[in-house]
């Protein structure tokens, strides 16, 4: 008896089939995480393209999920979210494996392109496929698992990854290689053992329902700031803000990314469990709260000339991070019906996109006027999405606006 709720305590409640897929989720990081860091270097340095020709192949892979994860949302919806994951891994695997083989700027695009469309599919359906295995009491604790598992998988590849592009051009390609092996390794595993996965009748009005749904609409809006601060602003604007006006080195910005991941790590199970039976609007109001204190210890370090501090900023937006997915895909599982949830996850899907590239196209031209004056905007804005998650808490629907409690609560 004792073994059995010691084992039921570790797996905090999730099937087998869920940790299946969680493992594939770190594996898929895994060889990602690997290949990040050195996509530029690999195209540029390895297969002789111009950087800025290098940067429109990279910047396909992440362009074209704007446009693919909307299109994913039917393709979800009438085959299934296993199957949409699958196809998404091959995708993938094609892309990078098509990167690895190309010499000319034509085969990179296309490569690119294959990469990209998987690239959109791939996370809408991960989620809709973890929406239809948990119940909706487990949720927020497999979005904790799954936040855990990509978060560690980028980590460990990237320093797994820096030991081979040691090895030049032949272990730079090895990378794109062992990540397309990645994708295709989850997507068998996935079709072998994964047998359950949601497919409703289809419900007619598609994405017309969903723009009805104004809770919906309303939280996708305010994902979209968050995102745009959260990740987009210190992912892509804090290290160049910490070289120019701080004078990091490299070895400092790379721990400032090192102390984020490991922090969300460490926080993101316990910030899962301490939401549950907590209400979701005040949930993800903590969170952006914390994007704000964030914003302002980056301005304080600016004034302060102390590049340090950039560690407590980092640690507060990796805590706002835990508090903001813990309430984030299960709620959005939650306000969906069945039979349109996977356009539901691309939709939001399409938020986190949009965010994300609001962030270095907004921020990088504010950082040339004033430096303080943009993450003081971009505290003002996570102020703001904050008071409306407040907001939103009080519209939805009965019965969604708490984080639900495990039914078994002794997991």
């Amino acid at each position: 008896m004792y073994y059995n709720n010691l084992c039921g305590k570790l797996s905090l409640g999730l099937s087998r089939e869920l940790w299946i897929v969680e493992a594939g989720i770190f594996l898929n990081y895994l060889g990602w995480g690997a290949v990040m860091p050195f996509e530029l270097i690999y195209l540029h340095e390895g297969r002789g393209l111009s950087l800025g020709v290098a940067g429109v192949v990279v910047g396909v892979v992440t362009g074209l999920a704007v446009v693919a994860a909307p299109a994913a949302g039917p393709v979800i919806d009438r085959f299934g979210a296993r199957a949409t994951v699958a196809g998404a891994g091959v995708a993938l695997a094609v892309g990078y494996a098509g990167l690895a083989a190309a010499h000319t700027a034509p085969q990179a695009l296309l490569a690119a392109t294959a990469a990209g469309v998987g690239n959109g599919a791939l996370v809408p359906a991960q989620s809709t496929l973890l929406a239809a295995l948990a119940p909706s009491d487990l949720r927020p604790r497999a979005t904790a698992v799954s936040r855990v598992a990509s978060n560690g998988g980028i980590g460990l590849g990237a320093a797994l990854g820096g030991l081979v592009a040691a090895h030049g051009t032949g272990g730079l390609a090895a990378l794109f290689v062992a990540n397309a092996v990645t994708y295709v390794l989850y997507a068998l595993i996935l079709i072998a053992t994964v047998r359950r996965d949601e497919r409703p009748e289809p419900l007619p009005g598609g994405y017309r329902l969903l723009l009805r749904d104004r809770p919906f609409v309303h939280l996708a809006l305010i994902n979209v700031a968050l995102i745009a601060v959260g990740w987009g602003l210190f992912t892509w604007i804090v290290p160049p803000y910490a070289r120019e006006q701080l004078g990091a080195s490299p070895q400092l910005i790379g721990a400032l990314l090192f102390a984020n991941a490991v922090t969300v790590v460490l926080a993101q199970i316990p910030v899962a469990r301490l939401s549950e039976g907590r209400r979701r609007g005040p949930t993800m109001a903590v969170a952006a709260l914390a994007f704000v204190l964030a914003c302002l210890v980056v301005v304080a370090a600016g004034l302060l000339d102390a590049a340090l501090l950039l560690f407590a900023a980092v640690i507060l937006v990796a805590i706002g991070e835990c508090f903001h997915t813990t309430v984030l895909m299960p709620l959005v599982a939650d306000l969906a019906r069945p039979a349109l949830r996977g356009r539901y996850m691309a939709a939001i899907g399409l938020s986190w996109w949009l965010g994300l590239a609001l962030a270095p196209t907004l921020g990088a031209q504010a950082l040339t006027v004033s430096p303080a004056g943009t993450f003081l905007a971009a505290g003002g804005l996570a102020l703001a999405a904050g008071l409306s998650a407040l907001a939103l808490g009080r519209e939805l629907p009965k019965g969604v606006g708490l984080t639900p409690q495990p039914a078994n609560r002794s997991l």
